[in-house]
């Protein structure tokens, strides 16, 4: 019962695995993709990072790999309390984390605001602790903004993907807009898992609503 309740409720920090003090497993030095390093604590001059959780965390990497002006992406773990936690561990519910992309860019080339509008368009935000087939706290939605300049756009651009939501009749939006908390890399098989396993699963449960053009 307990497993089975936190598979879809947020447990608190007392009652979250307890993690390890540090990274167990060896990461590949290159994205297999892009050719850029994989873990990219530090972005580089000029270049920025956005954080979301948006589901399964194999087909959200590969749809941001491929947008232009995106350098580097990686999968992790972020939102929760256990630290440096493996996927067996995220997937039981019992680390809070959901399943994230980390993904560096060029701000002169694709816009933080063009990355959120993909997250909306890509995704249902409005499942709660679900991806469409995908149950668990793991799948919530989730925008971890690295600034205040980000906050400002995420919250802007979440007020008007969810009020055409409410136009069309559907759900409300769930998303969770907070403050990048540490983002632990997944183990090296989840890098780039698309580009090791071209016919693997994707999830891409979506709305069909195209976010509206803004001014």
């Amino acid at each position: 019962m307990f497993f089975s309740r936190t598979k879809t409720e947020l447990i608190d920090a007392d009652q979250a695995l307890p993690g390890r003090s540090e990274r167990n497993f060896h990461l590949t030095d290159k994205h297999v993709v892009l050719g850029t390093p994989v873990v990219t604590d530090e972005a580089p001059a000029g270049y920025d990072v956005a954080i979301f959780g948006l589901g399964c965390f194999w087909g959200a990497e590969e749809i941001y790999w491929k947008t232009p002006g995106v350098w580097s992406t990686s999968v992790g773990y972020a939102g929760g309390h256990t630290p440096h936690p493996s996927y067996e561990e995220v997937c039981s519910g019992r680390t809070a984390h959901t399943e994230a992309v980390r993904i560096v860019f060029d701000p002169a080339r694709v816009s933080y605001a063009d990355l959120i509008k993909t997250f909306f368009e890509v995704h249902d935000p409005t499942q709660g602790m679900r991806q469409g087939n995908d149950v668990g706290t793991q799948y919530r939605s989730a925008i971890y903004v690295t600034s205040p300049e980000q906050e400002k756009v995420a919250r802007e651009l979440t007020d008007v993907y969810g009020a055409e939501l409410a136009r069309r009749g559907l759900g409300e939006i769930t998303t969770e807009v907070r403050d990048a908390p540490t983002y632990y890399y997944a183990e090296d098989q989840h890098q780039q898992y698309l580009a090791k396993n071209p016919f693997g699963y994707r999830c891409h449960a979506n709305t069909g609503v195209k976010f509206p053009q803004t001014a």
